[in-house]
């Protein structure tokens, strides 16, 4: 039901920031939990940060924990993720996706996904 598209990746140098965006289509939004995975050359695709549907409770990933902060406006239909003090260890492709509605971690748990923006930290 539900198509994610991201956008808002690049090429920077280490300690630079970006903001990703991930617009949601199809479906209603608000009732969504949204969270933002990546995956890195030659490695498993792992968590990085979610924001429940209804108490607003986030989780976020101890490798960019305080570095990173997501955020939501479902009025626009977009879920956020920014990104400062990057590292060349960021480097990955990001990608955006939709849980029945609470915070979880679990990749399994998401049932839309979006294509993927590329992020490229160089040192």
């Amino acid at each position: 039901q539900v198509q994610l598209v991201e956008s808002g990746g690049g090429l920077l140098q280490a300690g630079g920031s970006l903001r990703l965006s991930c617009t949601a289509s199809g479906g209603t939004f608000s009732m969504y939990g949204m969270g933002w995975f990546r995956q890195a050359p030659g490695k498993e695709r792992e968590f990085v940060s979610v924001i429940a549907r209804y108490s607003g409770i986030t989780r976020t990933a101890d490798s960019v924990k305080g570095r990173f902060t997501i955020s939501r406006d479902n009025a626009k239909n977009t879920v956020y993720l920014q990104m400062n003090s990057l590292k060349p260890e960021d480097t990955a492709v990001y990608y955006c996706a939709a849980n029945p509605g609470f915070g979880t971690t679990d990749e399994k748990d998401y049932y839309y996904w979006g294509q993927g923006t590329q992020v490229t930290v160089s040192s």
